[in-house]
């Protein structure tokens, strides 16, 4: 219903910054058209497209692509979406926004908005593999109701390594955790040797790594904040 994920929207007021430290943790840059008006790119590692915009934005936002917006509106309205930004004009770009019960904003729009990055998904960043997007929610049942009228499917829940309930749609992992976990959104990577690739990081000037929230070993796990504000935790995987 919602169509094909496209990026996680980032807002930065340095997008130079942003883009040379995505670009030093091994993500590459993907080719970009001229739709928006303002300064904007997309880093990838293959399995995430990060969408930086130096431009005000209810960050960080999921992004669609759902062609006919247009003709959709009524079904999505029916599926419990309350649009508060709607661009369908004839000389438009056609894009609609929203927000979930816990406040998460989302954008459906008309076409992609940069060409499909030529990376293979299992070349891993400095970080490791991307594995979800995860953001606080007090209200997990609430949320989980609304995502999974718009066609995402629930993965369960899970205790480890944190509690968080996880939802899957085309192309994307979400979870949701409790806010006294962490207040704020985590893209979440792992890996079975993060203690080592935590390690090689703190040898570059790649920024300062903070531990990880309360209930992370904080041996093996860590939180690198983005210069636009972003937490990427970096989380230890259990083998296989």
């Amino acid at each position: 219903m919602l169509g094909r994920f496209l990026e996680i929207g980032i807002a930065t007021p340095d997008i130079r910054a942003s883009v040379e430290f995505y670009e030093r943790l091994g993500f590459t840059q993907a080719q970009t058209g001229d739709v928006w008006p303002h300064p904007y790119g997309v880093l990838t590692d293959g399995r995430v497209c990060l969408g930086l915009h130096q431009a005000r934005l209810d960050s960080p936002m999921l992004t669609f692509v759902r062609p006919g917006i247009a003709g959709h509106l009524a079904a999505l309205e029916g599926a419990g979406i309350e649009f508060d930004a709607l661009e369908v004009g004839a000389e438009a770009f056609h894009q609609a926004g929203f927000h979930d019960p816990a406040g998460q904003a989302a954008r459906l729009l008309e076409a992609r908005t940069f060409s499909p990055p030529d990376r293979p998904a299992l070349e891993t960043s400095r970080c490791g593999a991307f594995g979800w997007l995860s953001l606080p929610a007090a209200d997990a049942e609430g949320v989980r109701g609304f995502w999974s009228a718009l066609g995402l499917v629930a993965a369960g829940e899970d205790a480890q390594p944190f509690g968080r309930m996880s939802l899957a749609g085309e192309g994307l992992e979400l979870a949701w955790h409790p806010p006294r976990f962490f207040a704020e959104p985590l893209l979440v990577f792992r890996d079975t040797e993060m203690p080592a690739r935590i390690a090689r990081l703190r040898q570059t000037d790649i920024g300062p790594l903070a531990p990880p929230p309360r209930g992370l070993d904080p041996k093996s796990n860590a939180m690198l904040a983005a210069p636009e504000g972003t937490t990427l935790l970096l989380l230890q995987q259990a083998p296989a």
